[in-house]
């Protein structure tokens, strides 16, 4: 069996945007020239690699298989680049944005670091919420943004074009009540609560939690109040006047007086990605060193000890 490792990319391409037609949007190249390099890589394979669904395009398990090694082979690359990088310069600004708990405890802490590893790139980091930082990614006024998704329901949503992707961070989601308000953590059946749920910010992930489980669960997730930042959920919930789902990251390093912080099976994880434009042209050197310097420090992160 030989492969050309080139096809590689439009696999990982279709695998990323669910569909043949985005594929060819973030490559910059046809439908039908998508449609080509699958069906080569499937003739080289002798195994079908994707199925069309009414939804999008699916990896069968033999495009899985591929399109891990083609991972396999993006990391690789990314290891070659780094060594590269230790006898280049690396130099320009680099503007990223974030939302709080990822910028406070990934990203601010490495600063120095990174500053001495390279002293020549400037990061300047804008913290704020999802519309905002889109606005400013759409509008080239940031270089790349960290988001943050329901992890079940992200394989739902479609990126808009010429955007790509990078997972960071997947971490348990968080069930936070008031110390004592539950006369047994076990078998908790969200739908019978014994305090209503505080809203988050509309766009937030944890948002989409609430509407998933009022979907697949059939709890009653009907809010009261709404909070952007996690120490006013906390303060809420310690008050008495409700619980909420908060993410394992958002609660690294802060005191959390009078609630109870339960892992409860069904929540599921959230989901941080950087998303950038792919700017298909030759590789930016600064940008793809704070993506890469990103990816190391959300990788360092333990969701089991925060």
């Amino acid at each position: 069996m030989e492969i050309d490792p080139r096809r590689l990319r439009v696999l990982l391409a279709v695998a990323r945007t669910g569909g043949v037609l985005a594929a060819a949007d973030e490559l910059g190249i046809t439908p039908s020239a998508v449609s080509q390099q699958l069906n080569k890589l499937e003739d080289e394979t002798g195994h079908a690699l994707v199925v069309r669904t009414p939804k999008g395009s699916l990896l069968t398990p033999a495009g899985l298989a591929i399109a891990e090694a083609g991972e396999e082979i993006e990391r690789a690359l990314s290891v070659a680049l780094a060594r590269l990088e230790r006898g280049a310069t690396v130099e320009g600004i680099v503007r990223v944005g974030g939302f709080t708990s990822f910028v406070r405890t990934v990203v601010i802490p490495r600063l120095p670091e990174w500053r001495n590893q390279y002293p020549q790139l400037q990061i300047h980091i804008v913290e704020d919420d999802f519309p905002v930082l889109m606005r400013l990614l759409r509008q080239r006024q940031l270089d790349a943004i960290v988001i943050e998704l329901d992890s079940t329901t992200a394989e739902q949503r479609s990126l808009a074009g010429g955007m790509i992707e990078e997972p960071l961070l997947d971490e348990p989601w968080k069930l936070v009540v008031p110390s004592g308000a539950l006369l047994s953590t076990e078998n908790i059946d969200l739908g019978r609560l014994p305090l209503p749920w505080l809203g988050a910010e509309p766009s937030a992930a944890n948002v989409s939690v609430l509407g998933r489980l009022s979907r697949s669960a059939g709890a009653q997730t009907e809010t009261v109040h709404q909070y952007q930042d996690t120490l006013t959920a906390l303060a809420l919930v310690a008050a008495g006047e409700g619980v909420a789902i908060v993410p394992t990251l958002a609660l690294t390093g802060v005191v959390q007086d009078g609630v109870d912080v339960l892992d409860i099976p069904g929540l599921g994880t959230r989901r941080i990605v950087l998303r950038r434009f792919d700017r298909r042209r030759p590789t930016s050197l600064p940008v793809d060193t704070v993506a890469r310097l990103l990816r190391e420090s959300a990788a360092a992160f333990d969701t089991r000890s925060a």
